[in-house]
């Protein structure tokens, strides 16, 4: 039986974090010696002990007693059918409002008008932007986020944990524009990761983060300008480079930096090094935990700054078999199987486990508009038929990794086939559905059939949980209205199950069954 959050230990989850994260902001040794992790106590200690309730989090879970009531065969195969099993743990007013939502968002002149409104400059007028506030909250923020706060958010995860899901905690932070504000959004990133030690063991799978958040986006243009440079001209040297896994391919992008670009001054250097030195300091926290950090994809205007930062930390981290850092590959990207293959293969030469976490990818429009407007082809398959393919291929991929140890992977997805795809691999490779290298993930208010579904079958599920303000996640928002354009075909599929288990209940109640979630 599922563990749950005292409402006391709720009451007092901001002051023992607080004071919690206050103890531990002395310097760390990590930022000045590169080997300190060959040699770092936690290793040992995690190497040479049994899991204790901290490295629960991603132990594999017990099939055999699952932390659902209903027990799972850990021999069953994906499948949809049987809608009354998917959607048991599912009250009939919690259906009707996620198909409620799930309608309206597929309504592109809907979408149109709440995009238009959201970007207006009627959210600048505090009458008009209290009205667009509360009816954004009580819609589409409650369908697609976790909660205001770390509060909140903790009662979704108990949910979810309730419902045989794990839950990904991100605190919805992006696009900082200065140092202190990183300082300020990695202080609110360790906090989240410190809170998942409130949580039941193994609820939370992963934390997130964004390097925008931690990381001047300005500074991750002019970097990613630079190794784009540097990949194109590669007697051309970048003398603050660290050591780090391939980064760009011959089929990647290059439209974004036409011209040479000016070195980097002596401050944007040092404004770099803080950059890693906070993701340093993050994944030390996850290490710690044993929590796996996923680090969100971005344009691919400062993508490359991303992978590089990412991949830097993924060899100080990813030494041992137990990957605390993975970065993120965009799949609806010519180049993503070409990048995803260099940098897996790389680090395993390097002895490194490579973590990946598998999307399609939320910036369709941006970037095709980007690419045209200066006479490029777009960087993006040419149909939706060419992105599944990749995203299976590289799936596929992954899966083969996971099977010899040298890789890890979240798929990230929401299509159907590509979760059968990736599930009949597993099986026929014989990799465990507890096996803590393989899991799947979905948005949290999307895709709930197939997450459902993959929890039936006995894999491990997670679901992506954005909490914060609603004004502040108003740009995660905007992305999953403009995803839900072509993404959310996959959601025609959930709509389905959704109104055939509402029929069945309805066909139930007055038929006199007995109809619990009714």
């Amino acid at each position: 039986m599922a563990r749950r959050v005292s409402p006391k230990l709720l009451r007092n989850l901001p002051y023992v974090i607080n004071n919690t994260v206050s103890k531990k902001a002395s310097k760390n040794p990590i930022f000045n010696n590169t080997s300190h992790f060959e040699n770092h106590q936690h290793f040992n200690r995690f190497l040479n002990s049994s899991p204790s309730s901290l490295t629960a989090v991603t132990t594999p879970l017990n099939l055999t007693h699952p932390i659902h009531e209903k027990p799972i065969s850990n021999t069953s195969s994906l499948s949809l059918d049987d809608v009354e099993r998917l959607f048991s743990s599912v009250s009939t007013t919690q259906l009707v409002r996620s198909l409620v939502n799930l309608h309206f968002a597929s309504i592109d002149p809907i979408v149109d008008l709440g995009i238009w409104v959201m970007r207006s400059r009627l959210i600048e007028t505090p009458i008009c932007k209290e009205i667009i506030i509360a009816t954004v909250k009580h819609t589409f923020y409650e369908h697609f986020c976790a909660g205001e706060n770390l509060i909140e958010a903790s009662k979704t995860l108990q949910k979810l944990w309730d419902d045989g899901l794990r839950g990904i905690l991100d605190y919805g932070l992006e696009d900082a524009i200065d140092n202190k504000t990183c300082d300020r959004n990695l202080n609110e990133f360790l906090k989240a990761v410190e809170s998942t030690k409130m949580l039941p063991p193994s609820s939370v799978s992963y934390a997130c983060v964004k390097i925008t958040a931690i990381c001047p986006i300005s500074l991750l243009k002019r970097v990613s300008d630079l190794l784009r440079w540097e990949y194109k001209n590669p007697s051309y040297k970048l003398p603050w480079k660290m050591d780090t896994l391939p980064i760009l391919a011959d089929s990647s992008p290059f439209y974004h930096t036409l011209e040479k670009p000016e070195p980097l001054t002596p401050q944007e250097e040092e404004d770099l090094q803080q950059a890693h030195q906070r993701l340093l300091k993050l994944s030390e926290k996850c290490f710690d935990l044993n929590l796996p950090l996923l680090v969100d994809a971005e344009y691919t205007s400062v993508q490359p700054a991303i992978d590089y930062l990412t991949y830097s930390t993924m060899i100080k981290f990813n030494k041992y078999s137990n990957p605390i850092v993975y970065g993120t590959v965009q799949t609806y990207l010519k180049d993503a199987k070409e990048r995803t293959i260099q940098a897996t293969e790389a680090a395993e030469k390097m002895g490194i486990t490579v973590g990946l976490k598998l999307v399609r990818g939320a910036y369709l429009s941006s970037e095709s508009q980007l690419a045209s407007s200066l006479g490029y082809a777009s960087p993006i398959h040419g149909s939706i038929q060419e992105t599944h393919a990749c995203y299976n291929e590289c799936a596929t991929f992954m899966i083969e990794k996971v099977s010899t140890g040298t890789g890890a992977v979240v798929l990230a997805t929401h299509n159907l086939e590509s979760g059968k795809v990736a599930a009949a691999k597993a099986q026929a490779l014989g990799i465990g559905k507890g096996n803590p290298k393989l899991q799947f993930a979905q948005l949290k208010g999307m895709a709930e059939g197939l997450s459902f579904g993959l929890r039936n079958a006995g894999f491990q599920v997670s679901k992506y949980l954005p909490y914060g303000p609603v004004e502040m996640v108003i740009p995660y928002l905007l992305r999953r209205a403009e995803e839900n354009r072509g993404l959310l075909s996959a959601s025609t599929m959930d709509r389905v199950l959704m109104r055939k288990e509402l029929v069945r209940r309805l066909k139930a109640a007055i038929w006199g069954g007995d109809l619990d979630k009714m």
